[in-house]
């Protein structure tokens, strides 16, 4: 775990892959600066980069309202498989939990337990049949992007729960920036893997 910054009310922090975001991270931000620490979303796992934390409970409330609003946005950068017919796009999906599988499924009607999924997303570069694609979130389900992806038939490199037969170990998403309102402007917290 990085700290990239923080004051009275945040931190913000580079999750490193097999980091827990619930539990591991505020363990080592309070081992660190002390105080409470209070988790407003949450990576997988298998998913580092940019995280946000409130450290005190005004600002855990504050910023859940943001979320709400719609106020905090979340982008990642992410290397798939494949070269995208459409370079930019949103897409809209309704997703399916089976929490006994832990994995997602994209479903053709509402039902109970469906929920909406939005993200918009544009291709920086294309190499060797696999694109870095930048993708913004609308909405924050569980494995969206992975599953998204994977039902464009263009599955995330490193992505083996959902289509990826490749090599590499993790799925290559990486949260690379955050957005949101605080003290009357607009934040901006950055950072980017490696392979970007």
């Amino acid at each position: 775990m990085k700290i990239l910054e923080h004051d009275e009310n945040i931190v913000a922090v580079i999750k490193d892959l097999g980091e827990d975001s619930e539990h591991d991270l505020p363990e080592l931000i309070k081992n660190e600066l002390g105080g409470e620490v209070y988790c407003l979303h949450r990576l997988d796992k298998n998913v580092g980069g940019v995280i946000l934390f409130a450290r005190n409970k005004k600002y855990a409330a504050i910023m859940s309202k943001a979320i709400q609003d719609n106020l905090f946005i979340k982008e990642y950068v992410t290397m798939v498989h494949g070269i995208l017919d459409e370079k930019e796009g949103i897409l809209e999906d309704l997703l399916f939990k089976d929490s006994r599988k832990n994995k997602v499924f994209v479903v053709n009607r509402e039902r109970k337990g469906v929920k909406k999924a939005k993200l918009a997303y544009d291709v920086i570069r294309e190499e060797e049949n696999k694109s870095l694609v930048h993708v913004r979130l609308y909405t924050g389900r569980s494995h969206q992007i992975r599953v998204q992806f994977a039902h464009l038939k263009h599955p995330l490199i490193g992505d083996h729960k959902y289509g990826s037969r490749d090599e590499v170990k993790e799925p290559m998403l990486y949260s690379c920036k955050i957005s949101f309102p605080y003290n009357k402007e607009t934040k901006i917290v950055e950072n980017y893997p490696e392979w970007y």
